[in-house]
């Protein structure tokens, strides 16, 4: 029998008394437990088994989620909360182990709708094999919020011989992506109701340690990897060019977009490439390592439709020029801003 009352969140359940013991007991520890997190101490303690090969590092992230909605076709806030941060430390080639979560409830979220974005959190960790063994709760007042946040920290571990940094990305090296561009964005907006679209756009949230894992396997040589949430891969490709003093040159016509997406881009004005994506891995590898690497990916989950889409440059330093459909160059920027907040 459950011992909540009622059947949304109230400022009592932040307050940490029973009330709060009781949400914690019935919502989060049964979607979360694990050896580490059950012994419920202020601290979550680690095995460090990990770290004993000599010259192994820590990788160490965090990442707080907004997104509104905070359900939407392909995910929610729980999803993305263990995806983004569980990608940020994939794409350095670290192996993520662990995640804390904390959460910001605003009074009067509905018990059935935070039960179903905890056992999001715990299905996508099971996906990506890592385990929430901390976090904390709390409740404010109702407009103090918008509904639910939620922080996530993660540590993993990287191998002593493996150092992924875009400083390392040499010319004539081969830029991939792993599958269509811009799915999260067009399908977060279109889930916000201000279009009314015939077709769903779903969006690509998804772990990236897998296709990861497969890339360094077939690539050993792999330069850098990213994923381009915010941003887009406009963003990413602008990071690498800055970081490593190169150039980076992109062909509009390989780049992988969903015609739907595509579509609502039309409509409304946008560029593709600037669009968050939430499952989407950029890699540069040496031009002799590219079809092992699409090749692997083509093998995985969320990879079917990778793809190479440019080359590393010698310059100018630090441009990201594309080569549009029409013959024609042009550059690719940074925004100053982003095309739709609230994305992630």
């Amino acid at each position: 029998m459950s011992k909540l009352i009622g059947s949304v969140v109230t400022l009592a359940h932040g307050g940490g008394g029973k009330a709060m013991r009781d949400l914690v007991a019935e919502i989060f520890l049964p979607a979360f437990d694990n050896p580490i997190l059950g012994v419920m101490e202020d601290q979550a303690r680690l095995e460090l088994g990990a770290l004993s090969v000599p010259g192994a590092r820590l990788a160490f992230t965090t990442d707080g989620f907004v997104v509104r909605p905070l359900e939407f076709p392909g995910g929610d806030i729980g999803k993305l909360a263990v995806c983004g941060t569980v990608n940020d430390l994939a794409v350095g080639g670290a192996t993520p182990l662990w995640l804390s979560c904390a959460v910001v409830i605003e009074e009067g979220f509905e018990f059935e709708k935070l039960r179903r974005i905890v056992a999001s959190m715990r299905a996508s960790a099971a996906e990506a094999g890592v385990l929430i063994v901390t976090g904390d709760t709390k409740v404010v007042e109702r407009g103090a919020a918008d509904g639910l946040f939620i922080t996530t920290a993660g540590v993993g571990v990287f191998p002593p011989w493996r150092n992924l940094a875009a400083v390392n990305v040499r010319p004539g090296d081969v830029v991939l992506v792993n599958g269509p561009i811009g799915d999260h964005g067009a399908a977060v907006m279109a889930a916000r109701g201000d279009l009314a679209l015939e077709t769903e756009l779903i969006s690509d949230c998804r772990p990236l340690n897998g296709l990861m894992n497969a890339l360094l396997d077939a690539a050993p040589g792999t330069r850098c990897a990213r994923d381009a949430t915010r941003g887009g891969v406009a963003a990413v490709l602008n990071e690498i060019a800055a970081a490593a003093k190169i150039g980076v040159a992109i062909d509009e016509a390989k780049i992988p977009v969903r015609p739907e997406v595509d579509g609502v881009c039309e409509i409304l004005g946008l560029d593709p490439l600037y669009l968050a994506n939430e499952g989407t891995l950029v890699a540069v590898v040496p031009a002799d390592q590219a079809d092992a690497a699409l090749a692997a990916w083509r093998a995985c989950a969320g990879g079917a439709e990778s793809c190479a889409i440019g080359e590393i440059t010698a310059g100018p330093s630090g441009d990201v020029v594309m080569r549009t459909r029409f013959g024609s160059e042009r550059l690719v920027d940074l925004m100053i801003g982003d095309q739709l907040p609230r994305i992630c």
